[in-house]
């Protein structure tokens, strides 16, 4: 089962179809009504997330759930998760009286969940999504076994999602429309919008083939981080790039209040990455050294391979066969393919 998944997985197959393999995969191991696995890269930090996958989840239900994580409702942020000597907890089953807590079981209780458990799927290099496996009210509630269980899948998974985003072509397959600006009011609600935005979302809803739900609820996620950020600036920014393998090219969404204290409407961009947005993320995902990625930064800038040699104070050789590991671990058949997948 996990070689059937690992296969659909570097076979670009549909988010709904992963979620439900992956759900197969782990029911031997950790029994469950519903599951969601979420990607991001060590280079994003713990804003809304870039992709996910879902299987089971009452749509009602999972746009409640992702709105109190964004809206700072939530009893296990993902950010005191990740720095658990081992990163998973259930959620829900506390009947201690702080807020978020009753918020939370109030929540579940109306749509007959019991718990659910969560684990951050994180190695030496950082944070690569989330676990999220759900059981009904009235079932067993998740245990210390079942968090010890599910955690050592931790580096499965993230094989999953690495083999799913580098699936993709690294050419873009469509093309882009113009940039698209959405606007959001303090009630995460869209007010306005361009045509431009209506296009890319419907495309963005064409290509990742995920609930509706992650959709609707996404931009609201945007609105909140972005205010999050204006009155925390040590909170992580409202921008999100999205891989090739969920949208067909490398995009970026990026939320920014329209007023300095962030209370009023926030604007958001919709928009092919640029080279500069995708290369830090575009890296994790591919694996690429730190020196590798100086030179495709080089590279992108225009810079032939002898100029990178002298800035960068490398033999030409040095630089070439950087290079060729960078073709290599990304499948590029050159100079060109490997720029366009960047946005150049």
């Amino acid at each position: 089962m996990l070689r059937d998944l690992t296969r659909a997985a570097g076979q670009g197959a549909s988010s709904d179809k992963l979620g439900e393999l992956v759900s197969r995969v782990l029911a031997p191991v950790v029994a469950h009504d519903a599951l969601r696995l979420v990607g991001t890269s060590p280079s994003a930090g713990f804003g809304p997330a870039s992709f996910s996958f879902w299987c089971g989840y009452e749509p009602d239900f999972g746009w409640s759930l992702l709105f109190n994580c964004y809206a700072d409702r939530d009893p296990c942020p993902l950010e005191e998760l990740a720095r658990r000597s081992v990163p998973a907890a259930v959620v829900g089953a506390d009947t201690r009286a702080e807020w978020r807590d009753r918020i939370t079981r109030s929540l579940f209780a109306d749509h007959g969940v019991g718990c659910e458990l969560r684990l951050v799927l994180r190695d030496g290099r950082g944070v690569w999504g989330t676990l999220g496996l759900l059981r009904a009210e009235g079932g067993r509630p998740f245990d210390a076994d079942d968090l010890s269980r599910v955690a050592r899948w931790g580096p499965a998974l993230i094989s999953v999602l690495r083999g799913y985003v580098t699936s993709a072509p690294l050419a873009p397959a469509v093309s882009a429309p113009p940039a698209g600006v959405l606007v959001v009011g303090s009630d995460h609600l869209i007010r306005s919008a361009t045509a431009s935005a209506f296009h890319w979302r419907e495309r963005l809803r064409r290509h990742q083939h995920a609930p509706a739900f992650t959709g609707e609820v996404f931009f609201a996620g945007m609105s909140a981080q972005a205010r999050k950020h204006a009155r925390d600036p040590r909170a992580a920014p409202a921008l999100v790039v999205g891989p090739a393998a969920s949208y067909g090219r490398w995009i970026v969404c990026h939320g920014q209040p329209l007023d300095d204290e962030g209370v009023g409407d926030v604007a958001i961009v919709l928009q092919s990455a640029t080279t500069d947005q995708v290369l830090p993320v575009f890296c994790d995902w591919y694996g690429i050294t730190a020196r590798e990625r100086q030179i495709v930064a080089s590279l992108a800038q225009g810079a032939a391979p002898k100029q990178i040699a002298r800035r960068l104070d490398l033999s030409p050789h040095t630089v070439n066969d950087h290079l060729k590991a960078v073709f290599r671990k990304t499948g590029a058949s050159g100079r060109d393919e490997l720029l366009a997948a960047l946005g150049n």
